[in-house]
């Protein structure tokens, strides 16, 4: 596995500070947000200097009950190929239910789910990443993810699950120490057992990050100090081998490049100080027999439990039995708040046209309207209900959205027509072409 060294995740908010940042020997840059015919500056210019770019992907859903989606891995493939990258990573998660296999509306979660630690969970799994695996022209790495919720009826724990991942298909591992401290927290997990379990040699790089903590529950919010504990984890892991990189992450409430300099450097003396004596490094594994394909009703029974449990989220449908009905109120709000959030990094104008009544109101269409067509839509979409409804209530509030709609989402009117006319035959001319 190639030594990456200490790493940043690469956003644009801080894109000008990475660059004058000493000692960054690679980023890791969200997938979704390059388009390849138009990298931004700065990455173009730490390739130019040598650093390493890596491809994170958020969206395939390799623990989804459907086979990947060619499109999205052919974009991740894409990606990998124009930055010259060594290897391109995703999630062990589901992002999406619903659809064909279980004959039902398609519903996004708008973040990663966990799946369950069944035996049928890691076959389609497998076979998934397997199908990822031919469609990339570099290796693959997939994430353990920080959960909220626990599905009943688990039959491995994390450690088992990765490994016997690990063991089939032959995938990398990115293994998220803060992820692990989630899940402590949140579900009783031992890291340091998960830890034990883990194929350690199959670790690709390590992901550091930080949280808070409220009311009991620990949420993996990228938008704080890495804590203690996560560190402490760190050290547990490279005493036990020397990952070939990790990597801070920080996506929002970016603090002065010199505090994202001191945890840099904390995360490096962490792993110096803990290395283990022998001086063992993590070097991958080798190439594992092809997985038997997953037979379809494998597919659509784990479809089946993951279209109820996603419909419980976003949709209001009651939960599913066996799971904490007090965990769900809360995975269910804070997948509101990051679809809110989402929606205002890609349609800033919202919350500016809105104000602070910006998240209220997105909170209240949300509850309402579960999301089907992406964050982009999603925005529209939102507009669209609040004009509908006669909303905003101020005048000029109300014309400046709707200024807004119109000129995304198709010609302008060719007279004075009321807006509730005019949306419902701008919608009805839009699905029609």
């Amino acid at each position: 596995m190639k030594h990456l060294g200490t790493g940043i995740g690469w956003r644009p908010e801080i894109a000008d500070a990475v660059e004058k940042m000493p000692g960054i020997d690679w980023v890791e840059a969200v997938a979704e947000n390059l388009c390849p015919g138009h990298l931004p500056d700065s990455l173009l210019r730490l390739r130019e200097r040598g650093v390493t770019v890596v491809p994170h992907g958020v969206s395939l859903g390799l623990g989804g009950a459907d086979r990947p989606d060619e499109t999205r891995l052919a974009a991740l493939a894409e990606r990998a190929q124009v930055l010259g990258s060594p290897l391109v990573t995703e999630h062990i998660a589901f992002v999406r239910a619903g659809g064909t296999l279980t004959a039902s509306q398609p519903l996004e979660a708008g973040h990663l789910l966990p799946v369950p630690r069944t035996r049928d969970a890691l076959d389609v799994l497998c076979e998934n990443v397997r199908i990822a695996q031919d469609a990339l022209p570099v290796p693959l790495a997939v994430e353990n993810i920080a959960a909220l919720i626990s599905w009943p009826g688990e039959e491995m724990t994390e450690g088992q699950f990765l490994y016997e991942l690990v063991e089939r298909t032959g995938v990398r591992l990115l293994i998220d120490v803060a992820n692990l401290h989630t899940n402590h927290v949140n579900r009783g997990e031992d890291p340091a057992k998960a830890l034990d379990e883990l194929p350690v040699e199959a670790i690709a790089y390590v992901h550091v990050a930080g949280g808070f903590e409220r009311d009991g529950v620990w949420h993996d919010s990228h938008a704080h100090p890495v804590p203690e504990p996560v560190l402490a984890i760190l050290a547990d892991l490279a005493s036990r081998v020397t990952p070939p990189g990790v990597l801070l992450e920080r996506d929002e409430n970016f603090p002065a490049p010199q505090e994202l300099e001191r945890e840099l450097d904390a995360i490096r003396a962490t792993v110096r100080t803990r290395a283990p004596a022998s001086g063992e490094c993590a070097t991958g594994t080798a190439p594992a027999a092809r997985p038997a394909d997953v037979p379809a009703p494998t597919r659509q029974r784990l479809a089946l439990a993951q279209t109820a449990l996603l419909s419980a989220l976003v949709a209001g449908t009651p939960a599913p039995e066996g799971f904490d009905r007090a965990r769900l109120a809360v995975q269910s709000r804070a997948l509101t708040g990051k679809r809110a959030d989402v929606v205002a990094k890609v349609a800033p104008e919202l919350p500016e046209i809105l104000g602070k009544a910006y998240r209220a109101e997105f909170s209240a269409y949300a509850q309402a309207r579960p999301m089907s067509g992406g964050y982009r839509r999603d925005a529209l979409d939102f507009a669209e209900r609040l004009l509908l409804a006669g909303q905003p209530e101020d005048a000029k509030t109300r014309g400046e959205l709707t200024q807004w709609w119109l000129e995304r989402s198709g010609p302008a009117p060719l007279d004075a027509r009321p807006v509730t006319r005019w949306l419902r035959a701008a919608r009805f001319a839009l699905r029609r072409g």
